[in-house]
């Protein structure tokens, strides 16, 4: 009853009835002016021009058959929501607002170039993998930082509260979601007091992620001394700037501290609430010189949201750090939509491609481009050990049909899939070889790849990837293994659906 009430009340009661009045409308409109002007033949015109369009874009070949076959098959929905939503291309107003900020950033961010290549440690794969995300995203590689990793929520947060008490001159807070509840709660009564003590205290929050917060949420936490922004305002319209979401997960504290990894601000992420079974997650903390890029990564954000014609002194926020060190290689990175290079996937494809032994994939979704299904299909023929844990219990259904979907080309071709029995497995990991791990906020899927801005830490020999990997491993214990005969005894009609569910990956 209370999660019947809460979605009532929330924004998204009013706003996703008005967005499909609105696209009904434009379809009905569309219709009107294709009979003035004799629908067949506009239709067909329509069609054929738009599909040659779409054959031509350099897009994966999942995403452009999904959209052919909507426009070719169904014009008169499919061409006015192709116009509507199709175009991938970041709205002028988001993609120069994000651009400009970036700019900023230049100058900030240098890069050792022996840090990784001195003598011959590093294995060349190894360094190929970090040069790529230099290069691609300009965030560098660093030493001098250590990591401890969190396999779950409850782990995380009594060192994320115990840093954050630990302030001294700011926080910088990014989410995708922050909900009311107990974690909030014990979160905003330290943002309070720090901002009452003088600390600088600035929060991000995705305002479609964050829907079940007051619209002006952002002017009550400004008035507890707390710098409040929402990332793209959601309005009731169809337009296709509301594809673009903030999924980042950030926190930076005092240039010092950073956490980044799948967990938000809200209950469930910490299972004092039950909402799909266990909530499997995990996160990082990082601490020394690598925080850096985290904290320019926030201010590239920050100054993007705030006055455009007030110039932020990112070197201000360039405290000193502990100097620490575990012996590894570690950079974070993030990824935007408003480039053509997508980081979030190359690095994932990396990781799959480079493998020599093992590849362990924690993923809440399993939607996957044609590029990663052949990677993971030609690691496991070259006899990597390929595994990936996805979720039992589904956070939304018709994605985790598109999920299981996916399961049997991969299984067929020796990629083993489990699936993680008590709950929802929320965890977005990659590890391989005991060498390398990825942790960050990106998802195995469309949107994460190609529509939100995301960011990751890519680690090497650091002491947690062994327990980032024995973290799997035990999970693999409360899993269920995805056989070729659980695929086989699967129902037609499931395998039906499911099908035709595959063609609309791209608009999941």
């Amino acid at each position: 009853m209370h999660k019947i009430l809460k979605i009532l009340t929330s924004r998204l009661f009013i706003v996703v009835p008005l967005v499909i009045a609105q696209l009904v409308f434009f379809v009905l409109l569309f219709r009107e002016v294709a009979v003035g002007m004799q629908l067949e033949q506009f239709l067909s015109a329509a069609s054929v021009i738009l599909a040659i369009l779409v054959i031509n874009r350099w897009e994966d070949p999942s995403y452009r058959i999904g959209w052919l076959f909507i426009i070719l098959g169904i014009p008169i929905i499919g061409i006015p929501l192709y116009i509507l939503a199709g175009n991938r291309k970041v709205p002028a107003k988001l993609a120069n607002g994000t651009i400009a900020a970036n700019r900023q950033m230049v100058g900030l961010l240098e890069n050792d170039p022996i840090v990784l290549g001195e003598g011959a440690k590093a294995d060349p794969n190894i360094q190929n993998i970090f040069w790529y995300g230099y290069q691609a995203s300009g965030f560098p590689i660093y030493e001098g930082t250590t990591c401890k990793y969190y396999p779950s929520g409850e782990a995380w947060l009594p060192d994320y509260i115990a840093e954050l008490k630990k302030a001294k001159h700011f926080i910088f807070m990014e989410y995708f979601i922050i909900d009311k509840g107990s974690v909030w709660d014990e979160i905003l009564a330290v943002l309070k007091q720090k901002a009452a003590e003088g600390v600088e205290v600035k929060v991000i929050y995705d305002d479609f992620g964050s829907i079940t917060l007051p619209v002006n949420y952002d002017k009550k936490l400004k008035a507890m001394g707390i710098e409040a922004y929402r990332f793209n305002k959601v309005h009731p319209a169809f337009i296709i700037q509301m594809n673009n979401r903030d999924h980042r997960k950030i926190t930076v504290i005092d240039n010092n501290v950073a956490f980044t990894g799948g967990v938000n601000l809200a209950d469930e992420y910490v299972n004092r609430i039950n909402r799909f079974g266990y909530w499997k997650d995990s996160a990082i903390r990082l601490q020394g010189k690598a925080v850096w890029s985290m904290t320019v990564m926030f201010l590239g954000m920050y100054t993007f949201l705030t006055d455009k014609n007030k110039k932020i002194d990112y070197l201000k926020y360039k405290l000193p750090c502990d100097e620490v060190s575990d012996g590894g290689f570690y950079q974070p990175y993030s990824d935007t939509p408003t480039d053509s290079e997508a980081v979030a996937l190359n690095m994932h494809l990396n990781m799959v491609t480079r493998a020599r032994h093992y590849v362990f994939i924690d993923t809440p979704y399993l939607i996957l481009t044609e590029n990663m299904i052949q990677a993971l299909i030609r690691a496991a023929k070259s006899g990597v050990d390929v595994r990936i844990l996805t979720p039992h219990h589904p956070d939304k259904l018709l994605v985790f049909q598109i999920t299981r979907g996916n399961y049997a080309r991969l299984v067929e071709n020796g990629v083993k899939i489990y699936e993680y029995t008590p709950g929802f497995n929320h965890a977005k990991n990659f590890v391989s070889d005991d060498s390398l791990a990825i942790v960050g906020s990106a998802n195995t899927d469309y949107r994460s790849y190609f529509l939100h801005f995301e960011n990751g830490v890519l680690m090497h020999n650091t002491p947690e990837i062994e327990k980032i990997r024995d973290n799997f491993l035990t999970s693999l214990l409360d899993a269920r293994q995805v056989t070729r005969r659980d695929i086989e005894k699967e129902l037609w009609i499931v395998k039906i659906i499911r099908a035709i569910l595959n063609i609309f990956i791209p608009l999941v």
